[in-house]
């Protein structure tokens, strides 16, 4: 039946090196042409030289799952701009962001971030980029504070939501 809405979040079960749900999803999003083995090494890799870094560094936390965590949370947006045609003119109307398109979202600017440079294997360059954006650096932070810039400079437009 076209339109039926899936119980993906139902099926979605945890990794299982972490037994996280939050990775497990992420790992589905870096996957290509279904082969989740790759995706998964690649994810685990990647989580593997962000400990290793941030072993090095004292103020880092010392587990990769954890700057993981803090990646994601850093990157989410809280509001966004939505287009809204009225009376023939189109406005960029500032919207909240629900939690599960806040998630999305900031998958999405990671990985695509990551997939950007070019050169190296997915592995190191996923965790520069998530390794950045635990700091509040990079290119998917960059894409979240332009977000929430067009947010800001279309405030004015918010009574049309």
């Amino acid at each position: 039946m076209a339109g039926r809405i899936t119980a993906s979040e139902d099926q979605l079960r945890p990794d299982p090196k972490y037994n996280d749900l939050v990775l497990a999803k992420f790992v589905n999003c870096v996957m290509h042409d279904g082969k989740k083995s790759v995706a998964q090494r690649v994810v685990y890799d990647a989580i593997d030289i962000m400990e290793k870094r941030g072993k090095a560094e004292p103020e880092a936390p010392d587990s990769g799952l954890e700057i993981f965590r803090m990646a994601i949370d850093n990157v989410k947006p809280y509001v966004e701009v939505r287009s809204k045609r009225i009376g023939g003119a189109n406005y960029q109307v500032p919207k909240q962001v629900t939690p599960k398109r806040q998630q999305s979202l900031a998958f999405r600017w990671i990985i695509s971030a990551a997939r950007s440079e070019k050169g190296r294997d997915m592995a190191k360059k996923l965790a520069d980029e998530l390794y950045a954006a635990a700091r509040g650096e990079g290119k998917a932070m960059t894409t979240r504070d332009q977000t929430h810039r067009m947010a800001e400079a279309n405030k004015a437009f918010a009574h049309f939501a």
